[in-house]
């Protein structure tokens, strides 16, 4: 130890002058300097122990004494108690197992008592030493499992770079669970390199950093692979059993949670019904060739088969997004983390920039290789899409009541059908652009700085038309003319250029019917605002007219 007995005596006698008195504490020293592995920059880290009631903060205090920083944690011999239980329920599931918790506990475990002896020990023979290293043996040994199998995985999608760092983390994991098997507990893998000194087992020790320190190549697959294997012949000479020699134990599963929907071409990939991943050409390829619950080189064989040049990275983009998942047969899912890091989890990419955000067609997308995420929680995104195909037909129908009124003669008819279809491009403009809830129709014209300056040139020639007045059939054909050209210009703006011209026969109809019922099952499943009431009838009938014999 660093530090003297007295040192320490003297060190307490000073910090606890500064904390509230009342409660008798038992008191130990916990943390790096306890193990015998500090430095003059180590934090003095003191657990107060006491048999009180009341309900101690978990957070520690941090004090100032004699030029150390000095941590002092207060905890109940119930708290402590507690913890030792819920550390023995989970220890039988080991990917269960929190970290936290088991920090928690190997710190009191290898603690050096300073006062109140006999509480101390009273605490620490509530789980015994021989008891925990098992314990802790187990959760690294399970930690190096996962990271080992993915990094096989990786290697088998040609992620090589990305699989040499999960190997390296296996690496650690691995040594870290034999040496906890030796009474070797301490968590922070930083001072490894003295906890392997004190196992006395120079060959391992020496054979460990060789391994460490091969550094393959960026983007050479062979040397990754060879490095892999070297890294599981180690694993396997430790003991460590269930570690892969080859990829075929391992599947793709489904994620709960995450669902399919295609509008046109366009893949769209919800994920807990709270984010929507957009796919490019080639990336809704690979998605559309997948095969849930079969081998992983099978499923990539699948996705090869589709054309896509190198559909690995993309099937291992969506490992990542967490979009599916990995299973080790008679091992459960695959779940990599790395020790005292930052929790593991399906990665959440900065949302997508592409403008405008959605078509009538799909969702934009980056490029032919994108996995991109909208940046519109779902069930905003199924309402401003469903808006906007709504939008459009009332663009659609608005248009043939003003050529019909304008055949007729009625000028003021013409008029508010005209403002009527403007109100609708423009609300078709800004759904495509996200904006939901929509502005009321009067007040579209005072929001358009809600829309981005690409739009300028179609929102201008819309502000124009609204004020137009009809007078003559002279007025009315030229109003009708810069109408079409003004719904052209805004559909071009929002994505919405192929729309069908709704009301022109019944193909076109049964298009518009089609592409609004893609629109409508996915925004009741996410529960979103349906833009008229009638739609629930469509969806019904499953995209066909409600009273027609199917």
């Amino acid at each position: 130890m660093i530090l003297t007995e007295d040192q320490l005596q003297d060190l307490l006698e000073k910090s606890l002058t500064e904390l509230p008195h009342g409660t008798e504490w038992a008191v130990t020293l916990e943390g790096s300097i306890a193990e015998g592995f500090g430095n003059p920059s180590s934090d003095i880290d003191f657990l107060l122990v006491g048999r009180t009631e009341d309900d101690l903060p978990t957070m520690p205090s941090l004090l100032f004494v004699d030029g150390r920083r000095v941590e002092i944690r207060t905890r109940s011999v119930g708290r402590l108690a507690a913890q030792f239980r819920e550390l023995e329920k989970d220890a039988a599931r080991p990917g269960r197992l929190s970290e936290d918790l088991l920090n928690r506990c190997q710190r009191l475990l290898h603690s050096h008592p300073l006062r109140g002896h006999a509480l101390v020990e009273e605490v620490k023979a509530m789980l015994p030493l021989e008891r925990f290293r098992r314990i802790a043996a187990d959760w690294w040994a399970h930690r190096a499992r996962q990271a080992l199998r993915h990094a096989t995985a990786l290697l088998c999608l040609g992620e090589s770079d990305e699989a040499v760092d999960w190997a390296r983390a296996g690496l650690v994991q691995t040594v870290k669970s034999w040496a906890a098997g030796l009474g070797e507990t301490y968590l922070e893998p930083k001072w490894l390199s003295l906890q392997l000194d004190r196992a006395g087992r120079p060959d391992v020790r020496d054979r460990y950093w060789r391994l460490q320190a091969a550094t393959p190549a960026p983007g050479d697959a062979d040397a990754a692979r060879e490095h892999l294997t070297a890294c599981l012949d180690f694993a396997e000479d430790l003991d460590l059993t269930g570690v892969p020699r080859r990829p075929e134990p391992l599947t793709v599963e489904r994620v709960r949670g995450v669902t399919t929907w295609q509008t046109g071409d366009r893949v769209h990939v919800v994920r807990g019904r709270r984010e929507v991943f957009v796919l490019g050409d080639d990336a809704g390829a690979v998605w559309r060739s997948l095969v849930l619950g079969r081998p992983l080189p099978r499923v990539l064989a699948a996705a090869a088969g589709t054309g896509v040049a190198e559909p690995g990275p993309l099937l291992a983009a969506f490992l990542r997004y967490g979009l599916v998942r990995l299973a080790w047969k008679g091992g459960g899912t695959v779940s990599p983390a790395l020790p005292l890091a930052a929790p593991s989890g399906p990665v959440t990419p900065p949302p997508s920039t592409a403008q405008p955000l959605l078509s009538v067609r799909g969702a934009a997308v980056g490029g032919p290789r994108a996995v991109d995420l909208l940046p519109l929680p779902a069930d905003r995104f199924a309402a401003a899409a469903m808006a906007l195909v709504w939008s459009n037909v009332v663009v659609e129908n608005a248009v043939e009541d003003l050529t019909g009124a304008l055949q007729r003669g009625q000028w003021r008819v013409a008029e508010l059908t005209a403002r009527r279809a403007v109100h609708a491009a423009l609300r078709g403009l800004f759904s495509a652009h996200g904006v939901h809830p929509l502005p009321a129709d009067s007040d579209l014209v005072r929001r358009l700085d809600l829309l981005p300056p690409a739009t300028r040139s179609a929102t201008a020639r819309a502000r124009e038309l609204l004020p137009r007045t009809v007078g003559s059939a002279q007025e009315g054909d030229a109003l009708l003319a810069d109408l079409r050209s003004c719904v052209l210009l805004v559909r071009g703006a929002a994505g919405a250029d192929s729309f069908p011209l709704s009301f022109e026969s019944a193909d076109t109809w049964r298009a518009t019917l089609q592409l609004g019922y893609d629109w409508l099952r996915l925004g009741s499943h996410l529960d979103a605002e349906l833009p008229i009431e009638e739609a629930r009838d469509l969806l019904a009938s499953n995209g066909a007219q409600p009273h027609q014999a199917r």
